[in-house]
């Protein structure tokens, strides 16, 4: 995903979406885009225009020319095929797929499963149902995206070994 249209723009159907994505002005080189509706309902719309705005990007899709089609697609969310991603790094991840991984400290204790990644001005954490990771190089010590799981290290409590 890379952003979630927020709010109809104008009155010949474009949208405003929340990029969630750190690159914005990726949007302007798509040629196509899949809307996730909140129902669950996937569409795939041809990109007519998408311009960068102060408050987030403006799209034009095909076939969404009034603003009340414009509205119907609120809170849909936008996503572009993997293979149109951009390249990351080594050791940089996208949050999808972060989501579902195990995690684990290093002397095996299980801390559950990513539910939700928390997207923060210093860094991401996730969010387990007993945990809450701070996604540091210091903590996060081995990401398997192959075997579906995560190793981190906890910085000790005051008295106790924790690893």
């Amino acid at each position: 995903m890379i952003g979630q249209v927020v709010a109809p723009f104008g009155i010949r159907g474009e949208v405003r979406v929340r990029p969630e994505t750190d690159l914005p002005e990726r949007f302007a080189q798509l040629d196509r885009v899949c809307l996730e509706l909140p129902g669950g309902e996937q569409r795939v719309l041809a990109v007519r225009r998408a311009r960068v705005s102060p408050k987030g990007v403006l799209l034009l899709l095909e076939g969404c020319e009034t603003r009340d089609q414009a509205a119907a697609l609120r809170r849909a969310w936008v996503k572009i095929p993997e293979h149109m991603a951009a390249h990351l790094a080594d050791g940089e991840y996208y949050v999808h797929h972060i989501l579902g991984l195990r995690i684990s400290t290093k002397k095996g204790r299980d801390l559950g499963e990513v539910i939700e990644v928390i997207r923060g001005p210093a860094n991401d954490v996730y969010v387990t149902e007993t945990a809450m990771i701070p996604a540091l190089r210091e903590v996060v010590r081995e990401v398997d995206l192959e075997r579906g799981r995560m190793v981190v290290h906890l910085p000790a409590e005051e008295g106790s070994s924790e690893d």
